[in-house]
This record gives structure tokens, sequence and C-alpha cells, in this order.
């Protein structure tokens, strides 16, 4: 399989390209310059593999929760290319792709809790766990709540994203002895979106249909699995 992926609902932008399974990606953390970076690095992905957009199986996008603006521009971006492709798109939740790359390199650990800053004293949040076929599943829903009132089953796992790195303090006083290690600099990765594309293809849909995710309107993510 060949698939087009980007992620820019964070600081960070990035773009993936993979093939067969073999993964190449352009990563950079330069706020608001997303609009501007992008399409170059799918350029330069796309021309280092010599294909074109309609030689690709799929596309992908990190489909938030995030900045408003970061959100729109990925999925801009991946409209425009599926239009002119007629490619189908997955959507992936950029709290799923974090908690993928936790997992990929934390191998110890089966649980994460991913969180992601929204401002206003809330986070963004959603618990996930590893899955081998899925790669990973939503526990529950994502959710933006207050950083004091996240919802956490009873398992044990690591905490990852800007919210961590925000209210650390709040977060791990509330969950107790529910976290095991904070990584609270973490950032979403093109790669992870990529991954878990391929592995959710089942849920792609036409360009028609894919839309951001708005947690703040009340929008919620479901589980990846189908």
């Amino acid at each position: 399989m060949k698939l087009l992926a980007v992620e820019t609902a964070t600081e960070a932008c990035s773009a993936a390209l993979i093939i067969n399974g073999e993964v190449t990606e352009e990563f950079v953390v330069q706020p608001r310059e997303h609009s501007r970076l992008i399409l170059p690095m799918i350029d330069r992905l796309m021309a280092n593999a010599q294909l074109q957009p309609a030689q690709l199986d799929g596309l992908a996008f990190g489909a938030g929760p995030g900045a408003f603006t970061g959100v729109r521009i990925a999925t801009g971006v991946i409209q425009g290319i599926g239009f002119g492709a007629d490619l189908p798109v997955v959507p992936v939740s950029t709290l799923a792709a974090m908690s993928l790359q936790a997992l990929d390199e934390y191998a110890s650990y089966d649980w994460v809790l991913s969180s992601i800053d929204a401002r206003l004293g809330e986070v963004y949040w959603g618990v996930y766990h590893r899955h081998d076929q899925y790669g990973v599943e939503l526990v529950g829903e994502e959710a933006v709540v207050s950083a004091s009132e996240v919802l956490c089953p009873a398992v044990e796992g690591i905490g990852v994203g800007s919210g961590w790195r925000v209210y650390e303090a709040v977060l791990a006083e509330h969950l107790k002895h529910k976290v095991v290690d904070v990584v609270g600099g973490y950032l979403p990765h093109a790669a992870a979106v990529a991954k878990l594309a391929v592995a959710n293809f089942s849920q792609a849909q036409s360009v028609e249909q894919v839309r951001p995710v708005y947690l703040r309107n009340n929008v919620a993510k479901k589980s990846l699995k189908p």
C-alpha cells in the first residue's frame, strides 16, 4: 500500500509517505508556519519516491483535536489532493497518533493517557491501549475537559502530550497512581498517522465525507476499530 499522511494539529508540522510498510517523513516544529511548510514537504516526499498522487492508494490526515487553524490546514490539503486524484481518505485522531508513537517507543507500556493543551484550563483527552490489529484502541470517548476532571479507567499508563506539559501537577494529582511516566513534550507525527491509516484502511472515506474533529463543538471521536 502507498499512502500519504499529514499532521498539522499542534505546533509540529509533518508529512509522511508509507510504501509497503516503509515510512519516510518530514517533521518540523515551527508554529504558525504550517500553511507555508506542508505543501513543499509533500512535494519533496512524492518527488523522492517518484510518485504522482494518482499512484497512491489513499490519503490520511491528523483530524484533531488540536489547534483550529492547524486542523483546518491538514483537512484542506488532503481534500485538495483527494479531489484532484480521486483518492479515499482516512481521518486519524491526533491523540491516537501520539498514543501509537508512545507505545512504539515505550514497549513495556500498554496504556497511554494522551492529552493536548486546549487552553482555558482544559485539555483534549483520550485513553488508548495497545491493539495488535488496529495499532491502538480508544477506551470511552475523546473529550475536551478541565484537567481536574478527566476520566480514566483503572489502568496504569504513560501520560503524553502538551496537556501533561502544562497541567502535569493537576493531572497527576487527579489520576493518582494511574500514571507511571510522563512525556509532556510529545508531539504528533504524520508517520504515526500513516501507520494507523494503513491499519484502519477499512474506515477510509470518500473525500466528500471528510470532516475535522472539533471537540469544543461537541464532535466526539469514536474508537478507530470498525
